[in-house]
């Protein structure tokens, strides 16, 4: 598909980049959604943790967070919002020990993943009321779900229509390396906090697994991936998991319609994370590379406003359901 041209630009008065990435999620609230859990037991014996907002509606999105975060973080309630306000039912769902709660096998996520994402659809489709279904990511799932899309495109029901992914770090090494330098240690520091104090939770569980690694030594993404991501997941090593794992392999295989927004100003993304080249070549997936955003950022006018990624999401997943 051609490369979509955006005109999205972020008020003068935030800032640049950070300003962007930052201030939304430490000032935006979100009020009036009303989640009702349910959690489900997978397949392997461990549980997740949905949040659902019903409108009656015969349509559901399905959206997942980033890396460490949940539901209630402000850019999933604004999106359940802004869907539900149009006639949407949105199921928002936590990533394994994202819900508040650990879970219970040593496995938690990773970027590559999806069994968790194609176990939340099969769940939708029991619930024998949705004819159309679609998926909205952010960061690492929006990751996770392009290579849901790409890879296993046979397995797809009829009822998913359409998916839109935000601030794709779709090369991973990539990003990785890119979060190490200058300012951008302080979101790495930020990730690693809270994946270090879930491993040494689930050293307590697992000491033959976890107890030999010496998490005060783990200065990077890149060596908590090597020492911990890889070997859990069965991956001969980290740059094994790396390229297996990073969507840029899945996107050209996508056949169904498909929106992916990366701002320019992402400090989080290298520019191997803008695919224009694959989405040209490609039939369904679409590109689009604001300006402005920062990393899940994309605010319209106010903090406490609809956010101009959310108006985005709901125009394009409109247009196929």
């Amino acid at each position: 598909m051609p490369i979509l041209p955006s005109h999205y630009k972020a008020p003068l008065w935030i800032g640049g980049k950070h300003a962007q990435t930052i201030l939304p999620n430490l000032l935006r609230k979100v009020v009036g959604v009303q989640y009702r859990r349910e959690r489900i037991t997978t397949d392997d014996g461990d549980f997740l943790d949905l949040d659902w907002s019903s409108v009656e509606s015969d349509k559901l999105v399905i959206i997942a967070h980033g890396l460490e975060g949940n539901t209630n973080k402000h850019y999933i309630l604004g999106m359940v919002k802004q869907f539900n306000a149009r006639n949407w039912d949105a199921l928002a769902w936590n990533l394994r020990g994202c819900g508040g709660e650990l879970n219970r096998t040593f496995r938690t996520y990773n970027a590559g993943s999806f069994d968790d994402l194609r176990q939340v659809i099969k769940h939708a489709l029991k619930k024998k009321k949705y004819k159309n279904i679609c998926l909205i990511g952010f960061s690492l799932t929006g990751n996770v779900i392009l290579k849901y899309l790409g890879d296993h495109k046979q397995e797809h029901p009829s009822q998913l229509k359409r998916a839109v992914v935000f601030s794709v770090p779709c090369d991973l090494y990539a990003c990785s390396r890119n979060l190490t330098s200058g300012f951008n240690r302080f979101y790495l520091n930020l990730f690693l906090s809270t994946l270090k104090q879930k491993i040494a939770m689930k050293a307590k569980d697992f000491p033959g697994l976890f107890s030999h690694i010496d998490l005060n030594q783990i200065k990077d993404l890149i060596e908590f991936d090597s020492k911990i991501t890889a070997p859990v997941y069965g991956y001969r090593d980290v740059m094994h998991y790396y390229t297996e794992c990073s969507s840029k392999h899945s996107i050209g295989k996508i056949e169904i319609p498909t929106l992916i927004v990366n701002a320019l100003n992402d400090p989080f993304l290298h520019p191997s994370c803008f695919p224009h080249e694959i989405c040209q070549q490609s039939p369904h997936v679409f590109f689009e590379n604001p300006v402005d955003g920062g990393h899940l950022g994309f605010i319209k006018d106010r903090i406490n406003g609809i956010f101009w990624s959310e108006e985005r999401a709901v125009r394009f997943l409109e247009e196929g359901c």
